[in-house]
């Protein structure tokens, strides 16, 4: 490690943290409904699409009735996208003449883009013709995301409101957030990145000759603007196999920096609009605080690990002074690549920039923990946040134990119905990644997926149930997932991660939105100082720790131990 290293991370975090408190104070205003910048231009659009639709902007919903909304727009979605890459033969924009997309792969492939998690199975360049790229998987990057950003607001409304019957409308804020928020921003990052060297064409690919006088084709497309939604709206999905270590959607260190701020902006931005729209900025900023104090802890770990090397290589007398760089880009350097690898798992992002079958034992056990805890770190757009709160009425909850006083936050009673919809919530990403992963290694159709035997075969099973779980989308590489038996069971585990999970947060909202607030008192727990940041943080590190340290014991920790004793599998 050195200091220029950890100079540009924190260069790269205080860019985020510097745009993220404007953009945060932003969003609040266009999910109140209040004037901004781009009304005058926006405020047509959006009665055109309320008109057209049969939409009352006006008129709210009941917690129940938003939740519907919500699960009946996805799943329409998913039916759309299923049907667009089974009939991509007979579609026009296919320069590349692809064939439909096999069932369960299409299956996976819908489940995965609908539910935010981007998980592919596939290779982009030669699998999806640019009409199923741009009207269907880079359509779901931005209803996806504004999908979490909308549930987000409404659970951000229940705490605001006292004695609500309602907590907003799925259609306003899905739209609001789409056309204010994710298409302007998108849209100046998509210049940004086609400055920088991203290719955006509607080319299907180019001929190229070598070196040595043999002919290479080379793979194009529209690969600016899916990136730009890619990252802005922890997507994650790339248009190259390799995401983003392709010298097409990463060409540079600029072009990294830009996809690491990118990714991290609007998640870390939902916590100024929570502190501006519950009326006390100091609940935001404490959210903030947990979130980057581990996020920054996770990076020092990674980045220690890779640049510690492997003790195996020293042994063998190869020198380790550059670090562990298998799988990693030279043009990103071990910093960089180190916050990506963290800033990508503790979001849901799910984009690569290295390899991560790659990385040390400790080093691929810190994404695949971050992962597990549920994305918080600061999350995915908006699943972060109500997961954070999620976790946040937990951590009151036992100190309303500790000192025996019923719970409050932000002036709401946590009672039994919370606490009871808040664990099933929380239950629901163990029981898919432990209960799946435990299926697969007693399956022989499932072991012979893997690339490696021992710790790290478990690992990357972990990993991949991990990964779709938490809607993340990233992988260990090392797992060949594009089996009927990984497909389905991986799709099944996206949709439990995202909407089995959501429906009781929603609950939640409606239960706490009808209740009155409650004024503080002298006996109420502060939950903006440094105690209730503590209190977050340990409940977030010992929730995790209890639920999934036996698998990682049996993975990557063991893994490294092993590594340290000079064996390996």
């Amino acid at each position: 490690m050195t200091f220029i290293g950890w100079l540009q991370i924190a260069l790269v975090l205080g860019a985020v943290l510097v745009c993220a408190w404007p953009l945060g104070h932003y969003m609040a205003r266009v999910f109140e409904g209040e004037k901004t910048i781009l009304s005058p231009f926006l405020v047509p659009v959006e009665r055109v699409f309320y008109g057209a639709s049969g939409i009352k902007s006006n008129k709210e919903q009941s917690w129940r009735d938003y939740a519907l909304a919500m699960l009946a727009f996805n799943a329409v979605g998913f039916v759309a996208l299923y049907a667009l890459m089974r009939l991509q033969t007979a579609l026009p924009l296919n320069p590349q003449g692809f064939s439909g997309v096999a069932p369960d792969l299409a299956f996976n492939t819908a489940m995965s883009f609908v539910t935010n998690t981007n998980w592919q199975a596939y290779g982009g360049e030669t699998t999806m013709s640019h009409l199923v790229q741009m009207a269907g998987l880079a359509v779901q990057n931005f209803l996806s995301a504004a999908t979490g950003m909308a549930l987000a607001i409404a659970v951000t409304r229940a705490f605001a409101r006292s004695s609500a019957q309602t907590i907003g409308n799925f259609w306003v804020d899905m739209t609001r957030a789409t056309l204010y928020v994710l298409l302007p921003l998108s849209v100046v990052l998509a210049i940004a990145f086609a400055l920088t060297g991203v290719p955006q064409t509607l080319s299907g690919s180019i001929d190229a000759t070598t070196l040595e006088g043999a002919k290479q084709t080379i793979a194009l497309g529209p690969v600016a603007s899916q990136e730009a939604i890619k990252q802005l709206g922890t997507n994650g999905g790339g248009f190259f196999n390799v995401n983003a270590a392709h010298p097409f959607e990463n060409p540079n260190a600029w072009s990294n920096i830009l996809s690491i701020w990118s990714m991290l902006l609007i998640s870390t931005a939902l916590t100024f609009t929570f502190g501006h729209m519950v009326g006390d900025r100091r609940q935001g900023t404490a959210l903030l605080i947990a979130m980057y104090a581990l996020l920054i802890t996770a990076t020092a770990i990674v980045y220690w690990a890779e640049t510690s090397g492997n003790p195996l290589l020293a042994k063998s007398g190869v020198d380790i002074a550059a670090g562990n760089m298998e799988g990693k880009e030279v043009r990103f350097g071990q910093a960089l690549s180190a916050l990506y690898v963290v800033a990508t798992t503790a979001l849901s992002c799910g984009a690569v920039n290295t390899m991560h079958n790659s990385l040390m034992p400790l080093g691929g056990a810190v994404p695949l923990f971050l992962i597990q805890l549920g994305e918080i770190l600061p999350g995915g757009v908006g699943s972060g946040l109500y997961g954070m709160l999620a976790i946040a009425i937990l951590a009151v909850f036992i100190a309303g134990l500790m000192v025996g006083r019923t719970p409050e936050y932000l002036g709401k009673k946590i009672e039994a119905r919370e606490m009871k919809l808040a664990m099933l919530a929380l239950l629901i990403l163990p029981l898919a990644i432990l209960g799946f992963s435990a299926t697969a290694v007693m399956l022989p159709t499932a072991l012979q997926s893997l690339a490696n035997a021992g710790p790290r075969g478990l690992t990357e099973i972990l990993y991949a149930y991990s990964s779709a779980s938490g809607n993340n989308g990233s992988a260990f590489a090392g797992l060949s997932a594009n089996t009927p038996w990984y497909n389905t069971t991986l799709g099944i585990s996206m949709l439990l991660g995202r909407f089995a999970y959501v429906v009781p947060v929603m609950a939640i909202a409606g239960a706490l939105a009808a209740k009155k607030k409650v004024p503080a008192s002298s006996g109420t727990f502060p939950t903006h100082g440094a105690l209730f940041i503590g209190l977050l943080i340990g409940v977030i590190l010992i929730l995790g720790g209890l639920q999934y340290f036996p698998a990682l014991a049996l993975g990557p920790i063991v893994e490294h131990f092993l590594m340290l004793a000079g064996k390996t599998f």
